[in-house]
């Protein structure tokens, strides 16, 4: 009796470990999926960019109802007119689930700004003594909606960090952006 309890124990225990590889493996497709889709998109951007009247970069990054932005990286050469979009994807409100894009200098530690911009509600969460710290930032905007900011990239190569600053969100939204 304890032997048959014993192996229906153990079929049990590697019934749930086949059925838990099996998620993983969906979860690593849909994240190839995923990253591909991200390259065609970088590729239809590439392509908009050199057509871009004038020599404009255009980006565009999105954030989601999961709190994260769809990319990373972001490259761009040194000095060049950036047209950054942001789209919300996600159907929260502005208020229980906002994003923004926020571009900080080199040396900013995003982590204090993060803490720092959590005070500045009335300012869309950039605080108004961010002076410096901030290249360039977006609106902060809600599910559905989208906002797009224009600014010349840094003259010194090299990575700026780029953030949502709604409260809680910098842990996990936050990428490079790279000048080349």
């Amino acid at each position: 009796m304890k032997i048959v309890k014993l192996s229906l124990s153990m079929l049990l225990a590697l019934s749930l470990v086949a059925c838990g590889g099996d998620e993983k493996k969906e979860e690593k497709k849909e994240s190839k999926v995923s990253i591909g889709s991200q390259t065609e998109q970088r590729e239809t951007q590439s392509e908009e960019s050199s057509d871009a009247e004038e020599g404009v970069v255009k980006l565009t990054i999105e954030g989601s109802d999961q709190m994260k932005f769809n990319k990373k990286k972001l490259k761009v050469k040194a000095g060049s007119e950036v047209e950054l979009t942001l789209k919300h994807t996600g159907q929260m409100s502005k208020q229980a689930m906002g994003h923004n894009f926020v571009l900080l200098n080199q040396g900013v530690d995003m982590m204090a700004f993060g803490e720092k911009a959590a005070g500045a509600a009335d300012n869309g969460y950039i605080p108004e003594d961010a002076g410096d710290d901030v290249i360039a930032h977006t609106e902060m905007i809600g599910g559905g909606e989208s906002s797009t900011v224009t600014f010349t990239a840094p003259e010194d190569k090299g990575e700026y960090d780029f953030i949502c600053s709604f409260p809680g969100h910098v842990a996990l939204m936050k990428g490079k952006f790279i000048v080349e």
